[in-house]
């Protein structure tokens, strides 16, 4: 039998670590129970799989708010993919990490021993519950903030840099010396129609300063101008 001495929350590390104080103590005891130390000390203890039900649809609704208001320049289907990408159990996995949460999650002898606290499956429905349990006590703004501590760094780290025009910057910067001329000039051209490949060379004056590739001449001109950039320091 467990030695439930050893299997206490540590309430205070756990909303420490979280940002939040719980009201009701039950919430996030039972957010941190998983089944199978349920199943092992047979004393009708509950876990957290409801939890993990209604942690999964705030996450969802907190998630879909956010992107909606903050990336309007996406259309309904990159909305979608990004929210998946948000709230998949891979992200929740790294989420999860980031708080150490295995390490207060409540597991049975045998899930312990095996690497349960590592387990992804685990991890990811922990947090959803204890998303839940933060939403249960305090509500949705509490949440939301728990919430967006997790996402908002993530979008960030996601998000593609802007397109860069390089040709308009290494315009600009030979334009400083008006005797100098750049010109663009397609050198290979390969494959069928619908799926072209271009390489077109960056000239100065007589001297090539970039090569460039792409399915399009006008991105094979971008890359010939880029690397003239990189090779002028730039």
């Amino acid at each position: 039998m467990i030695d439930v001495l050893k299997t206490y929350i540590d309430y205070k590390r756990i909303c420490e670590t979280i940002g939040y104080t719980f009201k009701d103590k039950e919430l996030v005891t039972t957010a941190l129970t998983h089944s199978s130390y349920a199943n092992e000390v047979h004393d009708g203890t509950m876990y957290n799989e409801r939890l993990e039900f209604l942690g999964d649809s705030v996450l969802s609704i907190v998630v879909s708010d956010y992107i909606y208001l903050n990336c309007p320049e996406l259309p309904e289907g990159k909305l979608t993919k990004l929210r998946a990408s948000l709230v998949c159990e891979k992200s929740l996995y790294q989420y999860a990490k980031q708080i150490d949460l295995g390490s207060f999650i409540r597991l049975s002898r045998g899930e312990k021993h095996s690497g349960g606290g590592d387990r992804p499956s685990i991890l990811s429905d922990a947090f959803e519950a204890l998303i839940a349990a933060i939403y249960l006590d305090g509500g949705i703004e509490p949440a939301r903030s728990f919430i967006l501590r997790f996402v908002i760094p993530d979008i960030k780290s996601s998000k593609p840099k802007k397109f860069k025009d390089y040709k308009t910057t290494l315009q600009e910067i030979i334009q400083k010396n008006p005797e100098e001329r750049l010109s663009y000039v397609l050198v290979k051209e390969t494959g069928p129609d619908h799926d072209k490949h271009f390489v077109v060379e960056v000239h100065l004056n007589s001297n090539v300063i970039g090569k460039g590739g792409g399915r399009s001449k006008k991105e094979a001109e971008q890359q010939a101008a880029r690397e003239a950039l990189e090779l002028m320091g730039y």
